[in-house]
């Protein structure tokens, strides 16, 4: 039998320590050379340690980019319309991370800043604010000075969103900084459009198009949301002081002309009823077969109007007859096409109606709804307004109802190049990951429709097209040419007018292309394109393209689109998308729920009051309503009752990276990132104790030396063992883009492992700094805090730096001038498989001592001892570990029990063994109670899992739960049953 107590360890270290020496006074702090200057403080203290090391990396970091071809990205620009969110945090620290891994491996890296002139969103911010402080608007004060209020507010906000990126620590290139409105992106942004018009891909049509009556502009597609509501549902319009009805379906009857008798048909948009133009029936529904060809009255025009057959008609929905109104209804106006049906728009660009409606103009078109309902009513037409579940599209950028209207706009032929792009992926040229969106890419690819480019706006990238007529014949048809100026566009024009230039007059068009045309550039603008740059031929394409999945169509689909088309090759050939931030539970942020989080209130904390400040300082710009400001206050109170404490750069950035950033929704919790501030101070206190272990070891007249691994101690071997694994998965991690499986290995290590375990076990033989056992000790702990912070480097690169320059000098350690000129660590050789599955039963054996002490209440004052049954050689050299840890007084093994003085409870060590803690004599008094304890806690487990049984085996759960709440439910059970197990067993012990 191996015995093991406290009085024997100390007697079996002073043996093993003989030449043990008085330690030398503390005052002569052991320091490296660079760290002598800068005290150590006590604990972590965020904005201490962050301060003053990024203007130390940007003199270090500048590449000298030769030959090799970089790991190279571009920051997806974010708008100037205001600050930095959570979103963009998230994306700096995705691709911080990446590039400071590569460079760290000694691979050249190119990452690239900028910012996006945001045409709508910068043009109504800029509007607003001209509003409050002048009271007028962009008309009174002409286009020009209406762009120099935009290039001030555009100074203004880059500077403030470089500071918030340079705060997270960020190091792109700040050299190669972009807007895309300067000189180089506008250049390629006419260019581009200049090849694509000539090319036949941009042409010039009047079509039905989104239109927002707030921004008097058309946008894209994918710039409508689409509200879903399944009966009469009130919703707030932009420009209305009333709530708009949605959601009711209105049946009216149209009167026939050549007999007697009525067609009834039904709308959820009455006010377009003034520009219906026909009445559709299916050409197979007998019902109407003797009415094709007629025609129906219209109520309100006094006109006719025809009946005519198209197989769009759903002759199950409602009469089988459709009201058809070409200038407002998208499938309404390639009905008319098909047809030759006149358009007669009623609804103009304010959203009001048209003068040629008779009584009804001028009116709101939602005022007018109201207005037209009720006069069908007293012309006996109305026939019934039912609930009804529709879709309203939503301006994603105002908030307003869309309107459709017909206007002369600039497309983009997307066919052929959504085909290409579809094919690219399909046949392995471009990679999107996660793997999971390659469905929706293919849905949206082979559905796209043409891309509206042209926005009636002042702010943004001129349409470089020019209509062109000869002065002599200014009524003749005039042509449209796309040129980079005036000069250009009448040598353009002679050719198509067979005439001369100076012969031609020419006047550019007043519209601004949509800005995800220019930001779809970018990966080769940057670099000079259309120019057969340097720089083009060794950084295009990028390595990667890293983004937020909800902007998958808007910008990287069009990337990939425009990138084949005028380059010849894809822009990149790796697509990495990553999820959107909620809040803790799983809401979209949102300023009027006030679960807005800002990175610099998470880095630096924000007392509650201060929230409230922003949120009405929001509302005084006009952002945030009345009553949304109230709902934000609430919100804040409710989420941040006493505010949000300083948490710092890295713990953000490592909490980010924390959640598997290829999920479709990230929940960020302040709490957890405040644990990982935590985090760093465990570590900070694990390399405090390091210092003070090895100036203790100095003192004592020792000197550290290159690791030998054949002396060391069991632990020693075995965090040394755990450091390979750890260097090793956090390297896979960061291959595959699995920042989650990183930040885990790393927080298991450096935290669990290093501090909570091996810490702790070198303390004994750190009493003794003038053995051979406490030099191991120091050197191993010096090694492992130098590799894993040089791993950790990427997510929380202050800390890393900052401890790196604080470690105690050693020979097999090298001082950087900055974290980034360090290497990382790669494949280390100290595995052992079969140490650490030892040294896991005796983890596992401290974890069942220690929980029997709390339930039974067995605290050192007893000096508490275990006797672990077991003939697993696990134990044999881990006895001391498991005393030391347990906290017991005395440890014994043995395959049988024998003779044991007292009572035992006991509890098993999986197959492994049993472990039999002694109850002293004074604590088995109140075993009973302990027992009735036991028995409490079995019955509630009982009650728990049997409740939960019961939800999970109830009808329908499998069927219309969601699978995320199955797994949850499946989880809780699963941990449930095995806590009632061990209870269970703890009875019968």
């Amino acid at each position: 039998m191996m015995r093991f107590s406290g009085k024997n360890y100390e007697h079996y270290t002073c043996t093993i320590l003989k030449n043990y020496l008085r330690l030398k006074q503390q005052k002569h702090l052991f320091l490296s050379s660079q760290s002598k200057t800068k005290e150590f403080a006590a604990a972590y203290v965020p904005s201490a340690v962050e301060a003053g090391k990024y203007e130390e990396w940007i003199k270090d970091t500048t590449d000298s980019l030769h030959d090799a071809k970089p790991f190279s990205m571009i920051i997806p620009p974010p708008n100037i319309t205001g600050t930095l969110h959570l979103g963009h945090a998230l994306t700096l620290a995705i691709q911080d991370v990446l590039v400071r891994w590569n460079k760290m491996r000694a691979i050249q890296t190119l990452w690239i800043p900028g910012m996006d002139h945001a045409g709508i969103a910068t043009q109504v911010v800029v509007e607003k604010k001209l509003w409050r402080e002048q009271k007028k608007t962009r008309h009174d004060i002409g286009r020009a000075k209406f762009e120099q209020e935009i290039w001030k507010w555009k100074e203004a906000k880059s500077e403030v969103i470089r500071q918030q990126v340079k705060q997270l620590g960020a190091l792109p290139d700040w050299s190669r900084e972009y807007f895309t409105m300067d000189e180089t992106q506008s250049s390629a942004v006419t260019e581009a459009f200049i090849r694509l018009f000539d090319s036949g891909l941009i042409y010039r049509s009047d079509y039905l198009v989104n239109w927002s009556c707030v921004l008097q502009s058309a946008i894209s597609d994918i710039e409508v949301e689409h509200l879903e509501v399944q009966a009469r549902t009130e919703m707030p319009v932009p420009g209305y002081e009333q709530p708009v009805q949605f959601g009711a379906l209105t049946k009216f009857a149209y009167k026939l002309c050549e007999m007697d008798g009525e067609l009834v048909v039904s709308t959820t948009r009455p006010e377009t009823i003034l520009g219906d133009v026909a009445i559709a029936v299916h050409p197979t529904d007998e019902r109407y077969e003797t009415l094709r060809g007629k025609h129906v009255l219209h109520p309100f025009r006094q006109e006719p109007i025809p009946i005519i057959c198209d197989e769009f008609v759903d002759p199950a929905f409602g009469t089988g007859a459709v009201k058809v109104t070409p200038a407002h209804d998208p499938v309404d106006f390639e009905v008319g096409k098909r047809h030759g049906l006149a358009t007669v728009p009623v609804i103009d660009e304010r959203g009001d109606i048209m003068h040629a409606a008779g009584t009804f103009a001028g009116m709101k078109r939602f005022h007018a709804r109201r207005v037209i309902t009720e006069r069908l009513e007293t012309l006996g037409l109305l026939r019934a307004v039912e609930d009804h579940p529709m879709t309203v599209p939503v301006c994603s950028r105002s908030g307003d109802v869309v309107e459709y209207l017909i206007k002369p706009q600039w497309f983009v032929d997307c066919t052929r190049m959504a085909y290409k792009a579809a094919q690219d992926v399909k046949e392995g040229r471009l990679t999107i990951e996660p793997a999971m969106f390659e469905k929706v890419w293919f849905n949206w690819l082979e559905n796209i429709r043409d891309w509206c480019v042209s926005r009636q706006l002042w702010w943004g990238h001129r349409v470089p097209a020019y209509q062109c007529h000869m002065k002599q014949s200014p009524d003749e048809p005039k042509v449209w040419v796309a040129a980079d100026n005036l000069g250009s566009a009448q040598e353009k024009a002679s050719v198509k007018l067979s005439t001369a230039p100076e012969n031609v007059v020419a006047v550019q068009d007043e519209d601004v292309l949509d800005t995800w045309f220019s930001s779809s550039l970018l990966p080769f603008a940057l670099f000079g394109w259309p120019d057969k740059t340097t720089d083009l031929g060794r950084f295009y394409p990028l390595t990667l393209m890293e983004t937020g999945h909800d902007i998958l169509f808007f910008w990287v689909a069009r990337m990939v689109m425009l990138g084949s088309e005028l380059t010849g090759c894809l822009p990149f050939n790796k697509i990495l998308l990553h999820g959107v931030v909620c809040d803790a539970n799983g809401r979209k942020m949102s300023k009027s729920l006030g679960n807005v989080i800002s990175p610099e209130d998470v880095i630096s904390g924000i007392t509650l009051k201060g929230l409230e400040r922003q949120a009405r300082y929001t509302h005084a710009t006009g952002l945030l309503s009345t009553a949304e400001l109230e709902r934000a206050v609430s919100g804040q109170n409710k989420m941040f009752p006493t505010g949000i404490p300083e948490c710092g750069a890295d713990a953000l950035r490592f909490t980010l990276c924390s959640h598997n950033i290829k999920s479709h929704f990230i929940n960020f919790d302040v709490s957890e990132c405040y644990t990982n501030k935590l985090f760093c101070n465990k570590i900070w206190q694990a390399c405090k104790f390091t210092r003070i272990s090895a100036q203790k070891v100095v003192a004592g007249s020792q000197s550290l030396s290159p690791l030998t691994y054949e002396v060391l101690s069991v632990m020693d071997r075995w965090i040394l063992s755990r450091l390979s694994w750890m260097v090793a998965d956090v390297n896979e991690a960061l291959r595959r883009n699995d920042f989650h499986v990183a930040t885990s290995a790393l927080k298991q290590f450096l935290y669990s492992e290093l501090c909570d375990v091996y810490v702790e076990t070198t303390k004994p033989g750190l009493r003794y700094p003038a053995g051979r056992v406490a030099v191991g000790h120091v050197s191993t702990l010096v090694r492992c805090l130098d590799i894993g912070l040089r791993c950790i480097a990427p997510f929380m690169p202050h800390l890393a730096e900052e401890l790196l320059l604080h470690l105690p000098d050693h020979p097999e350690v090298t001082k950087y001038k900055t974290v980034m000129s360090a290497p990382y660590p790669q494949s280390l050789v100290w595995r052992d498989l079969q140490l650490e599955a030892d040294v896991q039963i005796a983890l596992d054996t401290v974890i069942v001592i220690r929980r029997l002490r709390q339930l039974y209440n067995i605290t050192t004052k007893y000096k508490p001892k275990a006797h672990i049954t077991s003939t697993s050689p696990a134990f044999v050299n881990l006895t001391h570990i498991i005393a030391v840890l347990s906290g017991c007084y005395e440890v014994t093994v043995a395959p049988e029990l024998g003779q044991v003085a007292g009572t035992t409870v006991s509890d098993t060590v999986g197959n492994h063994g049993t472990v039999h803690l002694i109850v002293p004599t004074s604590a088995v008094a109140r075993m009973d109670d302990d027992r009735a304890r036991l028995l409490k806690k079995i019955d509630k487990l009982l009650g728990d899992v049997d409740k939960l049984q019961k939800t999970i085996n109830a009808d329908g759960f499998k069927t219309k739960a969601p699978q995320k709440v199955q797994d949850a439910h499946a989880k809780k059970l699963a941990s449930l049953e095995e806590e009632l197990d061990r209870l269970q067993r703890l009875q019968q012990s």
